[in-house]
């Protein structure tokens, strides 16, 4: 049965027209009160018509919504890291933002270029960078005496990512404008992408009246590059095996309609980077910056996942955030120190320090790597300047060192990959990572150790071994504890999905991992003591 138009009138032409934005509101028809009764009288005499609903708007299903789970309050440590990460995405970014934290907090810059010997004194808090992408930070306890050791966690802050060549120009694609990376360790997997990637770093900048050179920090607070998957419609071409030079090349833009964007404009010609990166990259660059395009000398820039890092799960159990290898551990390890350093200035009398190093995630080879010798010469300064002519060697023999890197968490759909009982779980506190084969530093010695200091503190450790038929990965413990000759553990805070752009661990796992690593800061002195003493002369 066929309604009259008049029960449903019309919307006028008008308001329909594609090439007019019109507001939502005039498509709705209006009814007219002879509409209405109109309406009434035919669905009266039409008892088997359903009538349309008394409202003349579309009537939404109700919805119940609720608010984020009251009973748990997302803990200022897990909070803080995600604005950390956030706020900090490269390697550069982390290190500054370390730096800022540690000055805020009273300690002192001291350069690598100058003499320390005039500038430690005992009771004192100091810190050190290398290449804006390394630091060694250290508390030197007021009763310190020449031979004492060094109670030392080392992390590492670079990430995976992907690095803008040095001439990353490309040529235009069917109107793509293309940017040309590389992988950082294992980046620009699958995971990157069909992700909104960010870019930043450091621009190195001159300045054209007074001829400075100084380096400058880039964050471009939006996404600007994808990596496209291709549709699955498209069959085995979708499937891979892919090429990484040619197949995962990050897009950035289409081309300008006027051509003369891509031209270079009076102010700019004869600049350094000119004709090795694409122009309107530079612009963007420059103007961020603040200075002319000819100011910029070089740059170390990288793609990033920009999406912010948040709680996640039915009771917020979860933190779901990108780059968590291996800057959750530095930044506990950070605040242990932070939370531990004006007790320990005052009462301790040994050195109390983190290392944050770059370059781990490609062998640490780098000056600014764990092998570069960043944390060793550190300390043999501190020692020079106030040790009373006390050795390195007999410095190392009293010393402690954490190698603290994330470690992997148990996997509910892969529980074949992982041996039994040693399977680490979030939210239940930081992981010793062990292995047969020297790729972890932890013994029997080292574990007895910072298991008396766990006890003493009040925290849980789990722990970890890879299985006899899988390999074992590595970080900067073996290498940093054979160059000192110091007693060594290997350990971190577990997550999932290691090595992808997103990861998840616990939301009480950065709190957890400062926790220990602060207790390890107050405690591991009074805990050696009493190692020595049951020791053999």
């Amino acid at each position: 049965m066929r309604v009259p138009t008049s029960v449903y009138p019309q919307t006028t032409p008008a308001s329909v027209e594609v090439n007019n934005l019109v507001n939502p509101a005039a498509r709705i028809p209006v009814f007219s009160q002879q509409d209405q009764a109109s309406a009434r009288d035919f669905f009266a005499s039409n008892v088997n018509v359903t009538p349309p609903p008394a409202s003349d708007h579309f009537v939404h299903s109700e919805r119940v919504t609720r608010s984020v789970p009251k009973t748990k309050v997302v803990d200022p440590y897990t909070q803080a890291f995600i604005d950390f990460i956030y706020e900090n995405p490269t390697t550069y970014h982390a290190a500054e933002y370390f730096a800022e934290e540690l000055t805020k907090a009273g300690f002192t810059y001291i350069s690598e270029r100058v003499s320390w010997k005039n500038k430690l004194t005992k009771g004192g808090k100091y810190f050190t960078t290398r290449n804006g992408s390394s630091l060694v930070a250290f508390v030197i306890g007021a009763n310190y005496t020449g031979g004492n050791g060094a109670g030392m966690i080392a992390c590492h802050i670079d990430a995976l990512t992907a690095k803008v060549k040095p001439i990353s120009k490309k040529p235009v694609v069917e109107g793509y404008t293309q940017l040309g990376a590389a992988p950082y360790a294992g980046a620009m997997s699958m995971t990157w992408w069909d992700r909104d990637l960010g870019l930043g770093g450091r621009v190195v900048v001159k300045d054209e009246n007074s001829g400075i050179i100084q380096t400058k920090l880039i964050h471009l607070p939006y996404p600007v590059a994808r990596i496209p998957t291709l549709a699955p419609h498209f069959g085995a071409a979708a499937n891979g095996p892919f090429n990484p030079e040619t197949n995962t090349t990050p897009i950035i833009a289409l081309e300008p309609s006027d051509p003369a964007e891509n031209e270079l404009r009076p102010d700019e010609v004869g600049a350094p980077l000119a004709g090795r990166h694409n122009i309107r990259l530079l612009r963007v660059i420059a103007k961020e910056l603040g200075v002319p395009v000819k100011s910029l000398l070089n740059f170390d820039l990288e793609l990033f996942d920009t999406q912010k890092g948040t709680v996640g799960g039915l009771e917020q159990d979860f933190l779901f955030c990108p780059r968590i290898d291996d800057k959750i551990c530095a930044f506990a390890a950070v605040n242990g120190l932070l939370n531990s350093c004006e007790e320990y200035a005052v009462t301790g009398s040994s050195i109390n320090v983190v290392a944050l190093f770059d370059d781990e995630e490609i062998g640490s080879l780098l000056r600014q790597g764990a092998r570069g010798g960043l944390l060793e010469g550190s300390l043999t300064r501190v020692v020079d300047a106030l040790g009373n002519g006390a050795t390195m060697q007999q410095t190392y023999a009293n010393s402690f060192l954490v190698s603290a890197d994330v470690i992997h968490a148990v996997n509910p759909n892969f529980m074949n990959a992982y041996m039994q009982y040693h399977m680490p779980r979030l939210n239940v506190g930081v992981t010793v990572s062990c292995d047969p084969n020297g790729h972890m530093t932890t013994d029997a010695e080292s574990l007895a150790f910072l298991e008396e200091v766990a006890r003493r503190t009040n925290n849980t450790l789990q722990y970890f071994q890879i299985r006899n038929d899988s390999r074992s990965g590595g970080t900067v413990g073996p290498m940093l504890s054979s160059s000192m000759g110091c007693r060594s553990i290997d350990m971190g805070i577990p997550q999932l999905a290691m090595h992808s752009i997103r990861a998840c661990t616990g939301s009480r796992d950065v709190a957890l991992g400062v926790r220990l690593f602060q207790g390890f800061y107050e405690e591991w002195d009074d805990v050696d003591y009493y190692v020595r003493s049951g020791e053999k002369m």
